[in-house]
């Protein structure tokens, strides 16, 4: 398996990827893929990597920028991560993640923040920040990954796209 970058002949494959990632998930709004969709057509997709396995396209990432305090911040939002169902369980999520990181840290970013299970992001450096929180949403859930000595504090927003229905 390799990750590389999306090209423009992988966009349907990335939706009906994310698609079938996200159907069975009990906490989805089943907009994940209108999301992505949504983010390139702003020209918010910061980083898209696939997960490439066989000549297949197995998996897919998205960062892309937020603002803290209404400011620009050079701190980026991961995700979505979708895998094929029947892919998942393998190290392909956290084979994309693990790249895009090192990606946002070659192009200097300062920090990620992530909306997830607190137990996976963890393993890759993740933590709940009460001094940096997104919406309504229970602290612990919601992580920072700073690749800087200076944290910003404050109240995150994603991109529009992330309204996308």
């Amino acid at each position: 398996m390799h990750v590389r970058p999306e090209g423009p002949e992988d966009v349907d494959t990335i939706r009906s990827l994310t698609t079938a990632a996200f159907r069975d998930v009990p906490y989805s709004s089943q907009t994940e893929a209108a999301i992505v969709d949504a983010l390139r057509d702003a020209g918010a997709l910061a980083l898209s990597l696939v997960a490439v396995k066989d000549g297949e396209i197995v998996g897919h990432v998205a960062f892309s920028p937020i603002t803290i305090n209404s400011e620009a911040t050079n701190w980026y939002g991961l995700g979505p991560v979708s895998v094929w169902p029947d892919q998942q369980r393998k190290g392909i999520g956290q084979a994309l993640i693990s790249a895009g990181l090192s990606r946002l840290r070659g192009m200097h970013a300062q920090g990620c923040v992530v909306l997830g299970e607190p137990a996976y992001y963890g393993r890759f450096g993740f933590v709940s920040d009460p001094e940096l929180w997104y919406s309504d949403v229970p602290p612990a859930y919601f992580q920072r990954l700073s690749f800087a000595e200076i944290t910003p504090k404050g109240e995150v927003t994603y991109h529009p796209g992330f309204g996308a229905t």
